[in-house]
């Protein structure tokens, strides 16, 4: 009966053990794959974010020797972005709000940019790895 029985359920073992065995590589390679995502979706939203903040950064020091009212909203616009981009939870990838922030962020940036009359049409161009506006 033992030998029956070994032949009989050996299909059962194989396939249990194959699906053990292919959950595991499976969840290697996807934690590896997940792994570089992250950090190219982290690359790329730290990039858009630095750039914002030097750009905000140098207007600001730009604006900052003209006292004129036009100009007094644009630093205060301009001192608004660069608030929010300081407070940006950059360590703490589980952030529950941070793809929220990221548009509150855009929507600042675009705002400043109307009000200096300037394009704002962020994007990267990875073959020549460098921005545009």
């Amino acid at each position: 009966a033992d030998l029956f029985d070994g032949i009989v359920m050996a299909e059962q073992r194989f396939h249990g053990e194959g699906y053990q065995e292919g959950l595991a590589e499976g969840s290697h390679a996807g934690m590896a794959e997940g792994r570089r995502y992250g950090a190219l979706q982290g690359a790329r939203i730290s990039s858009e974010i630095g750039c914002y903040l030097g750009f905000a950064l140098t207007w600001h020091c730009l604006l900052q020797k003209c006292t004129d009212e036009k100009n007094s909203k644009k630093i205060r616009a301009l001192g608004s972005l660069i608030g929010m981009i300081q407070k940006f939870p950059y360590e703490d990838p589980t952030y529950d709000k941070l793809q929220e922030d990221l548009e509150k962020i855009r929507g600042k940036f675009k705002q400043v940019c109307s009000m200096l009359n300037i394009q704002s049409d962020f994007r990267m161009d990875t073959e020549k790895s460098s921005l545009t506006f």
